[in-house]
């Protein structure tokens, strides 16, 4: 793949006063990678709360991520989450259910523990030609 048929979307990032190297998205032909997405608010402000809270804010940091390549959540091919506590999973999993209740992606979620103070992490491949 040549470089320039990548493109980068929603940079830099800066978290806590700190560049961090990664690019919000990236467009590789038809796919979009999104990074992980923490519960940032509109801001960029860590929203801390119960596990529906952050799921809500995770989610809605991607859409926002996604809507900068073009893209929504129907587009969202695969998911891959990752839970502080994997007792959260039924939370976590009826909100998630709001977000993609048709359709939904093929999903991966692990428990994990976090690099930055939250309950819950999301990241997905869209496909939009």
């Amino acid at each position: 793949m040549s470089k320039s048929s990548k493109q980068v979307f929603g940079g830099p990032v800066v978290v806590g006063g700190n560049r961090i190297p990664l690019s919000k998205a990236i467009r590789a032909g038809d796919f979009v990678f999104a990074s992980g997405q923490v519960p940032f608010d509109a801001e960029g402000n860590i929203v801390t709360g119960t596990i529906e809270e952050e799921t809500r804010a995770s989610l809605d940091s991607l859409s926002r991520v996604l809507a900068e390549a073009g893209c929504t959540l129907s587009d969202v091919v695969k998911v891959t989450g990752w839970l502080k506590d994997a007792g959260d999973f039924a939370a976590f999993n009826t909100v998630y259910g709001e977000y993609f209740s048709e359709d939904s992606p093929a999903r991966s979620i692990v428990e994990s523990r976090m690099v930055i103070d939250c309950k819950v992490e999301v990241e997905a491949v869209a496909y939009k030609p």
